[in-house]
């Protein structure tokens, strides 16, 4: 707890009210420091961004200004439960912790005896980020029980493998640094909904004079106040970037002093784009000769261009190719190393915590490590793809029914009788109603964690503010109790959460300068603490130096060929698509993308009611020409199908998307939708083209109007009583 000396705080402190310094956990790049008001009965009475952080700036976003209706929601899940009803009837009596540890080591050891320790599954993602609920929690306990380990690809691992190989390392610039562009490219997020700390460094830049350019099918939030916005057909992006290269090449607009002394392999690339001239990748993304040549041109002629990329971009099966022909757009140009230029990505690299003392994979106790398994295909991992089988399946941080591809073969596993299934959670969500023992979790007020972001350079300290509600537990403290079940001895696995912040820290500190005078006493008592980055190096690739086995960027990697990959950056069409559609009728299906809601984060607020009023009802959207194709209104109910699937939605038709498109918000919790679905049972499980990566909007669709639609859309009785 840290009591504020502000003047705010002392008229709190008077009052028998705590200020407790947080940070937000959710997978969000803003990482935002939080600041919470406890009165002295320990209630939570307000939460609120910390004005003194650079990037919080005192406001939090439109979901987390809701979280105490999260925190306190009616339907939180307080005691530990066990089922009594059929799978997914959602019927379960209480019982103790001691019984639920009891009966899930019982289980466990039986299947290790008959089946070995890798036929037990733990699957989660970023229902929270923080060093000790997320990373640790993701594995020191699992390794020593020798559980199949888990490829944690759902969101952006083809993008991490394109910039590793590429320029090596993420090394984004901190938001700030916006201020200094002259151009800013958005191509394939929305930073409006889903990062929007950085817009108000985005409105002044423009201010000042800078250009926004969105890149986006969808004309979202943030194409909406740019100053153009360019609508491609999703999953033509690598066509698009390799034409803008060969117009900035034929006009001669190319660095090339900067091209000979920090890149390799520029022949070859230089050969591959001269295939894609203007006139070709006009017919692949559906944009005018005219259009990509102005863009290109804009962009060789600006100095410094920030190329703004997020997640959203690589969830194609030719994703990790689509983000390493992005990559070399501003090595051709000279971009890299410059102030206000380069690629904004990702934060992360610029601190990565000495992983055997997060994970302890190394311990002479922790059996060899087993097999990996892809989250991506749960749905195939349950229903057989494994071998052996998944007999175990312990879900916690994650909600993979609501928010994981092919969610109705995930749900066809969920129900096998010889599953044994452990939820923990904060609600009884969709994929907790398959649980055979459920476990109540704990909010981030309730426990205690240390935060690294990826949008900006600070660290951040999350004090518990107030005590768990219920006999709600950390995931951590689970983990705990699961290995005092299981007989392990390891101290290891018995620190509390501040012996084990302690402990990365300072193994951290011992190889990493940048947390020079950072101690877990300083974070406890000031909060948030920058990252000591020297000013000289706050500029990502200032001096040159890249991660690369060459120390350059890479336009042709050898390590992508020695991974079997096209070593250089190309252009596939995606598997689903017009481009690889049959003749049977298959070219009359639209692509189906689904970006990011405002009000959700994944599938986290997605019981919140107010959010949910807020975000309108499942719907899709579509361009007014298909609606008319097809005779569909605008508000009309229509089913989404394809062979995965089907779901019913509402139909919103606009010009905001474009031909041959559909945007479907995500995500929803599929008890809150109509028919007790999401668009979840229609998008690919397939694989990434690097690294196992999602796909997604690889997903095409038939929509059609459903007879006699209702006009209205009446909620679940529980959603209501939310």
């Amino acid at each position: 707890m840290v009591t504020s000396s502000s003047e705010e705080g002392k008229q709190a402190t008077s009052a028998a009210v705590r200020l407790v310094y947080g940070a937000c956990p959710h997978d969000c790049p803003d990482g935002c420091a939080l600041e919470t008001l406890v009165d002295e009965q320990g209630r939570a009475l307000s939460l609120r961004g910390r004005a003194n952080h650079p990037i919080t700036r005192g406001w939090l976003c439109a979901k987390v200004n809701r979280y105490l209706e999260r925190v306190y929601h009616p339907e939180r899940l307080r005691y530990p439960q066990r089922r009594k009803g059929p799978k997914g009837s959602g019927s379960f009596s209480r019982i103790s912790w001691e019984e639920a540890f009891a009966e899930i080591s019982e289980r466990w050891q039986r299947i290790i005896t008959e089946h070995g320790a890798q036929c037990i599954l733990p699957y989660s993602y970023a229902g929270t980020l923080g060093l000790v609920n997320g990373a640790v929690a993701d594995s020191r306990f699992w390794n020593r029980l020798g559980a199949s380990r888990l490829k944690r690809a759902i969101c952006g691992y083809a993008a991490e493998e394109a910039v590793r190989l590429t320029l090596g390392w993420r090394l984004a610039p901190s938001p700030e640094m916006l201020l200094q562009s002259r151009l800013v490219l958005i191509w394939g997020s929305n930073p409006a909904s889903t990062a929007p700390h950085i817009m108000p460094f985005l409105r002044q830049a423009q201010r000042q004079g800078t250009r926004v350019i969105v890149i986006d099918p969808v004309r979202t939030l943030t194409a909406r106040s740019a100053d153009l916005h360019i609508q491609p057909y999703p999953g033509t992006d690598a066509a698009l970037a390799l034409a803008m290269m060969h117009v900035i090449v034929n006009r001669g607009l190319h660095n090339q002093a900067w091209i000979e002394a920090h890149t390799v392999g520029w022949e070859q690339l230089r050969e591959r784009i001269m295939r894609y001239p203007p006139e070709r990748a006009a017919a692949i993304t559906g944009l005018s000769v005219e259009t990509i040549t102005e863009l290109a041109v804009a962009y060789a002629t600006t100095t410094p261009a920030m190329l703004r990329v997020t997640d959203g971009i690589n969830r194609h099966t030719n994703g990790g190719q689509t983000v390493r022909a992005l990559l070399c757009l501003p090595a051709l140009t000279g971009q890299y190393g410059l102030a206000g230029g380069g690629v904004m990505y990702s934060t992360s690299d610029w601190l990565q915590w000495d992983a055997e003392a997060v994970k302890h994979e190394h311990d002479p106790a922790c059996p060899p490590a087993p097999r990996v398994l892809n989250m991506n295909r749960l749905g195939a991992l349950l229903t057989g793809e494994a071998d052996p089988p998944i007999y175990a399946l312990y879900v916690y941080n994650a909600n993979p029914v609501a928010s994981a591809p092919n969610a109705g073969k995930i749900v066809e596993g969920l129900q096998r009788d010889d599953l044994f299934v452990v939820v923990h959670d904060l609600f009884e969500t969709d994929t907790a109603r398959y649980a055979d023992i459920l476990l109540p979790a704990t909010s981030q007020l309730e426990q205690t964690d240390l935060h690294k972001a990826y949008g900006h350079l600070a660290l951040q300290y999350n004090a518990q503010a107030i005590a768990p509600l219920g006999e709600a537990r950390s995931n951590w403290d689970v983990m705990r109790g699961l290995a005092q079940a299981m007989g392990f001895t390891e101290s290891w696995l018995q620190e509390d959460a501040e012996a084990v912040i302690r402990g990365v820290l300072e193994a951290t500190a011992a190889r990493s300068p940048l947390l020079k005078d950072i101690t877990l006493e300083r974070l406890q008592r000031e909060g948030w603490v920058a990252l000591a980055i020297p000013e000289e190096r706050r500029i990502p690739f200032a001096d040159g130096r890249f991660g690369t086995p060459s120390g350059k960027v890479e336009f042709y990697s050898q390590q992508a060929a020695d991974l079997g990959y096209d070593p250089l950056p190309d252009w596939v069409p995606d598997v689903e698509s017009p481009f690889t559609a049959d003749s049977n009728g298959q070219r009359e299906r639209l692509v189906l993308v689904s970006p990011g809601a405002h009000h959700f984060i994944s599938s986290s607020f997605g019981n919140v009611a107010t959010l949910r009023r807020k975000e309108g009802r499942p719907s899709v959207r579509l361009h007014p020409d298909e609606a008319r194709a097809r005779g569909i209104r605008d508000g009309q109910l229509v089913r989404l199908s394809n062979e995965r699937g089907s779901c019913l939605v509402f139909a919103e038709v606009s010009g905001e998307v474009r031909p041959g498109v559909l945007a479907a918000s995500s995500v929803w919790w599929p008890r809150f939708s109509p028919d007790g679905r999401n668009i979840n049972w229609l998008t690919s499980d397939r694989l990434a083209d690097f690294n196992g990566g999602s796909t997604f909007h690889s997903t095409l669709v038939t929509i059609e109007p459903v007879a006699e639609a209702p006009q209205s859309f009446d909620e679940p009785e529980e959603a209501v009583r939310s």
